[in-house]
C-alpha cells in the first residue's frame, strides 16, 4: 500500500516536480549545451510526462514503455546537439529531484512503511538505471544514423 500511495503522491505533484527540475538544470554548470539547445518547455513537458506516468512502470514494470520513452529522449537530445554526458547528468538530476521530494513528503510511522519505502527506492533505482541505458542507446543509434546522412558521403551500397 505504501508503494501505491507514494506513486500517487509523485504523480499528483508531477507539475511541481517538473518545475523544480527545470530550476536544477538551469542552475547546473554541468549542462551548458542542454541549457542552450533544449527549450525549457520541452524539458518540462517530458519530465512532467515521466513523473506523471512513473506508476505505469513501477507498478507494472512496463519495460516496453520505458524503452520507447527513453530511447526517443536519447535520440532527440542527440539531434539537439546535447553531449551524452549532459543527457545522463539530467537523468541524475531527475532522480535526485525525486529523492528529495520523497524525503520531504514521506512520513514513516510504522516499520511496515519502512519496507514499503525500501521497495519503492529499489524500483526507482531500477527505473533510472534502465532509463539511463535506453537514453544512451537511443542517443548512440541517432548518432550512427546521422553519420550515414553526412553530405557527400557515398550512399550505402554505392561504394
Amino acid at each position: 500500500m505504501m508503494l501505491y500511495r507514494l506513486v500517487r503522491l509523485i504523480e499528483t505533484h508531477s507539475g511541481a516536480l517538473a518545475g523544480c527540475l527545470l530550476d536544477r538544470v538551469q542552475n547546473s554548470d554541468l549542462v551548458p549545451h542542454f541549457k542552450r539547445n533544449v527549450p525549457s518547455e520541452d524539458l518540462k513537458e517530458r519530465v512532467y510526462g515521466i513523473y506523471g506516468h512513473l506508476g505505469e512502470w513501477l507498478m507494472a514494470k512496463d519495460e516496453f514503455y520505458l524503452k520507447q520513452r527513453y530511447t526517443e529522449i536519447g535520440a532527440r537530445r542527440a539531434r539537439q546537439g546535447v553531449p551524452l554526458s549532459e543527457v545522463i547528468w539530467v537523468i541524475v538530476l531527475t532522480k535526485d529531484n525525486l529523492w528529495d521530494f520523497i524525503k520531504r513528503e514521506s512520513v514513516l510511522e510504522r516499520p511496515v512503511e519502512v519496507f514499503g519505502e525500501l521497495e519503492m527506492l529499489q524500483l526507482l533505482e531500477q527505473f533510472f538505471d534502465r532509463a539511463t541505458y535506453y537514453a544512451s542507446a537511443g542517443y548512440e543509434l541517432e548518432v550512427a544514423e546521422q553519420s550515414l546522412k553526412v553530405p557527400g558521403a557515398p550512399a550505402e551500397g554505392k561504394r
